[in-house]
């Protein structure tokens, strides 16, 4: 069911943990297999120097948080906004049409803690105990 790829980004997860008193934060959920994922950001000068995740789910969930935190340490808030879901399946070479929508969490989860970090920066407080499912 899974490439090669996938079954090592499962077996051997980077950046999983949380971010003590993260840049942003973004927590996610898909309400139909269960899968949430949890994103957090330290961010200095605009730009993303570190990424955690803390993932309830299947190895699809867990391969695509641990690909696309890899994947926007480094970016600018700008670059990280621009990752997609097409663009973590590709890194991973590849995921089963039925787990797609891990790699929709993962590129929300991103965008739902940079716009907690933005909403820090300009001092609004988000709800960060609800969930948005995707």
């Amino acid at each position: 069911m899974y490439n090669q790829k996938v079954l090592d980004a499962f077996a051997h997860p980077q950046n999983v943990g949380e971010i003590e008193n993260p840049d942003g934060e973004g927590t996610v959920g898909n309400a139909t297999c269960g899968d949430i994922m949890r994103i957090t950001l330290r961010i200095e000068n605009d730009v993303i120097v570190d990424a955690k995740f803390q993932t309830f789910g299947c190895a699809a969930a867990i391969a695509t948080s641990s690909t696309a935190t890899q994947m926007v340490i480094g970016m600018t808030v700008d670059e990280a906004l621009k990752l997609t879901n097409a663009r973590v399946v590709e890194e991973l070479e590849g995921l089963p049409p039925q787990k797609i929508h891990c790699s929709v969490l993962a590129e929300e989860a991103i965008k739902k803690a940079i716009e907690d970090y933005r909403a820090k920066q300009q001092n609004i407080q988000l709800d960060k105990t609800k969930i948005d499912y995707v």
